[in-house]
């Protein structure tokens, strides 16, 4: 199951586009998991949740939040949470002359793929294979 909300105020936002997204990118991605939640922050959540999680002051444009299972657990794990700051995302749109909903898709896309494990930071350019071959099967 796919889960989107929006705890912001600031940007309108179609969380039912956003829905439909996050659940064709799911089906796509190398993990078995079927479970994942998209949260909408503001930039001031945002600012606290990377000083609390990455010990880093300031905004980001998106945080991954993998879950874990349990050994008493027989299902399989969700995959995690992903929180995007879309004031932040609006503001890189704008950088990188894209609409802002090319944006979030971009960032909703890149924060399950480091949930299905990937990191850009180690990885050899793998993970920017898989975002970049992703990003054009779904035309952002």
């Amino acid at each position: 199951m796919v889960e989107v909300v929006n705890r912001q105020r600031k940007i309108r936002v179609d969380l039912n586009r956003w829905q439909q997204f996050s659940e064709k990118a799911l089906s796509v991605l190398p993990t078995t998991a079927n479970d994942v939640t998209v949260a909408f922050v503001s930039d001031r959540k945002m600012r606290e949740l990377n000083r609390m999680w990455r010990h880093k002051s300031g905004t980001t444009d998106v945080l991954s939040f993998p879950s874990s299972s349990e050994s008493f657990e027989n299902e399989e794990p969700g995959l995690g949470d992903i929180v995007i700051s879309l004031e932040q995302a609006k503001r890189q749109a704008k950088e990188n002359g894209l609409g802002l909903n090319d944006e979030i898709a971009q960032l909703i896309l890149h924060g399950m793929i480091h949930l299905c494990g990937f990191d850009h930071e180690t990885d050899n350019g793998e993970m920017n294979r898989l975002e970049i071959r992703l990003r054009k099967r779904f035309g952002i």
